[in-house]
């Protein structure tokens, strides 16, 4: 038979260490289920995704400075051609696909700033593209949440609708697809792909992680950004020299290359030789990390998920519903922090409390990190059901 076609799709190789993370975990169960499959992408980072994952790999967008603001009339007219250009290159690229797989990611959420034209635009010209042209187009551990902004919502419902098939990462994300009239009823939730990435094996411990964002809060907070940021930033700094004056090992950690800011603004502001950032290239290196440490603090949801899936105890500064859910569902719930109103003194309490819980709360995640194989394991049988049987009846067919 000729070899299954696939395609992945997303802002990959743009930075993002959890984008990439859902990648590679996807990558790991075609390259053991279906070492036949010929695959490729369609990426915001195409070079990396190349020279990482040694699959060919396309620009996702014509405008080159799609993701950049536009400030003059030849950025707007750029951004414009490019919307239309990019219906054509997304057209054929779908068209030399049997399936493509949308790996992980929140892809279905506005949780951080987003304009309807940027990724929500190309979501929907993939999903429309794929149901005209007969590929299958799977959504696969996607995040969702509600959304306020009308035209957003729209392209998000739409896509949705159109995929071919659909999982969740939590129960929140089905939810809210369901609110805005996607028939979620044949959908599933499963742990979040990044839960079957290797575990590295535990390092020597001795200090705190503090996995830090360049936060400014979500969509609906554009007005009030700066003081988000502010506060999130001087809360954060307060925390981490308050954990530096009684003698304690810090080391700062990223998901995204515009994190870096953030590292730096703390370096500068506590200036302790107790605190050092380390430099992360993938969500392997955070496990690393994080595997290495008595305790972790974070903000991304991808370093909470590297932190729990390594059972190093955990207290998150949640700044969306996904990161609280996923606690939750590891055993930690009443570990989170709201991101958006850092208090370091409360912060701090909460901190002695986790630390006098580490030995109960480490037997905690084992546990839940068992379950979460098995159920990931569910899941990609169930992809395999849905998209590559069907797929090879189609093509043995006469």
């Amino acid at each position: 038979m000729t070899p299954v076609r696939v395609g992945v799709f997303g802002l990959l190789g743009s930075g993002n260490l959890g984008n990439d993370g859902s990648l590679e975990a996807v990558l790991g169960y075609l390259r053991a289920e279906h070492p036949e499959a010929v695959v490729d992408a369609l990426c915001g980072g195409p070079e990396a995704v190349a020279a990482r994952y040694r699959i060919p790999a396309t620009r996702l967008h014509w405008y080159r400075g799609e993701y950049r603001t536009a400030s003059h009339a030849g950025a707007i007219a750029g951004k414009g051609l490019g919307k239309l250009v990019d219906v054509f290159r997304t057209t054929a690229w779908v068209r030399r696909h049997d399936v493509v797989i949308v790996p992980g990611m929140g892809v279905l959420e506005a949780t951080l700033p987003l304009r309807p034209w940027g990724f929500p635009y190309s979501l929907f010209l993939l999903c429309a593209t794929g149901r005209l042209l007969g590929t299958r187009v799977a959504l696969v551990g996607v995040g969702a949440a509600p959304i306020g902004d009308r035209p957003t919502r729209a392209l998000v419902r739409w896509s949705a609708r159109l995929a071919t098939y659909r999982s969740y990462r939590d129960t929140l994300s089905r939810d809210a697809m369901r609110e805005m009239g996607v028939d979620t009823a044949r959908d599933e939730v499963h742990p979040d792909l990044a839960f079957a990435l290797p575990t590295p094996p535990p390092g020597p411990t001795g200090r705190v992680c503090v996995g830090v964002m360049d936060f400014h809060g979500g969509n609906d907070d554009r007005d009030r950004a700066e003081e988000i940021h502010r506060r999130y930033l001087e809360g954060t700094t307060r925390f981490v020299r308050a954990l530096v004056e009684e003698g304690g090992q810090v080391r700062l950690l990223t998901g995204d290359a515009c994190d870096a800011p953030v590292v730096a603004a703390i370096l500068d502001a506590v200036d302790s030789p107790l605190v050092t950032a380390a430099e992360t290239a993938s969500l392997a290196d955070l496990m690393k990390e994080m595997a290495a440490a008595d305790t972790v603090v974070a903000t991304r949801y991808h370093n909470l998920v590297c932190a729990l899936k390594v059972g190093t105890p955990t207290l998150a500064l949640s700044y969306a519903a996904k990161s609280d859910a996923l606690m939750d569902r590891m055993g930690l719930g009443a570990y989170c922090h709201p991101a958006r109103e850092v208090d370091a003194d409360r912060l701090l309490e909460q901190f002695r409390e986790l630390e006098k819980r580490s030995a109960e709360l480490r037997r905690t995640l084992t546990e839940r990190n068992e379950d979460a194989a098995r159920q990931l394991a569910q899941q990609f049988a169930a992809l395999t059901r849905s998209l590559f049987t069907s797929t090879a009846r189609q093509e043995a067919t006469p």
